[in-house]
């Protein structure tokens, strides 16, 4: 499946009554990568996981997962055979033991790896004998995450999996998702850990009130943003500086601020035609980054 698009959505909406959970999503997520779904709580994610999977409908606009329509409800079923999906909310039946919820999973995928089950349940130090309702959040959250990393699926769908989790099963969960991708599944997970985002990410996507802000590369994040700090000889008015790239412009008397996603050299340049005191340049990381883009939105 290189270079294919797992996921493909043409102008996804979802509302809810007056309230737009999603609004006009053109989501493009590719095969063999790692792709981050970043946002705010109530950004839509989940809205927008649930309906890729065929859960809840769209009310406008539609897409593809592994190639099938998400709206054929045959089609969504066969896709579902082929996707490990790990719920937000982590829903598990409550009155099953730890190995009762193992073995009634396997019985439904032909993918089931049992060798890296009988691994995870070690790793995760599970207790096979303890009902669901007993266990803590944060095993809870390790249980859903055994149920998906124990197949072999063609996409990983994650929704907030680090909830509940402490830092070194946090850092487990990483390498276990960077481990996946290595093994040829994609990866498509929400988060609104910003950190996680940027330690395993291949591509970031912003979501925030439903609107898809940003959709683009790690790497291009790293090589284009930077911020630009300067101090004139004398006042300059804010419009100077809005050249093409240029996302914000804070001004405080002669120190202006200028946020660029690109075209750094020539706001450098334009700097300099003010005769410019100090110009400082600095990389941008995807934190800053997403709080100046939810910020402007």
């Amino acid at each position: 499946m290189n270079g294919a698009r797992v996921i493909q959505t043409n102008a996804l909406s979802k509302s809810y009554g007056r309230v737009q959970a999603v609004r006009n999503l053109n989501l493009a997520v590719e095969a063999n990568r790692i792709t981050g779904f970043l946002g705010r709580n109530g950004a839509g994610k989940s809205t927008t996981i649930k309906m890729l999977l065929g859960l809840i409908r769209p009310t406008e606009g539609g897409g593809t997962v592994l190639g099938k329509q998400i709206t054929h409800r045959e089609g969504n079923r066969k896709t579902r055979q082929r996707v490990a999906y790990v719920a937000e909310d982590k829903p598990l039946y409550r009155y099953m033991t730890v190995e009762q919820m193992i073995r009634f999973t396997a019985s439904f995928y032909g993918d089931w790896r049992p060798e890296i089950s009988r691994k995870l349940l070690l790793e995760y130090e599970l207790p096979p004998d303890r009902k669901v309702k007993t266990l803590s959040k944060g095993m809870r959250t390790k249980l859903a995450l055994l149920l998906a990393f124990s197949r072999n699926p063609d996409l990983l769908i994650l929704d907030e999996p680090s909830e509940g989790l402490d830092p070194v099963m946090i850092e487990h969960l990483l390498q276990t998702m960077v481990a996946q991708a290595g093994q040829g599944a994609a990866v498509f997970f929400s988060s609104h850990q910003i950190a996680e985002v940027e330690r395993i990410a291949d591509q970031v996507c912003i979501l925030d009130r439903g609107c898809l802000l940003l959709d683009t590369s790690l790497d291009r994040l790293r090589e284009s943003y930077r911020r630009i700090d300067l101090v004139l000889p004398s006042e300059a008015a804010e419009h100077e500086f809005r050249i093409p790239g240029v996302e914000r412009i804070r001004t405080n008397g002669r120190q202006v601020s200028v946020f660029a996603s690109g075209n750094a050299e020539a706001v450098i340049e334009r700097a300099h035609d003010f005769h410019a005191i100090s110009v400082e340049v600095a990389p941008v990381g995807l934190r800053e980054i997403f709080l100046e883009t939810v910020k402007e939105n």
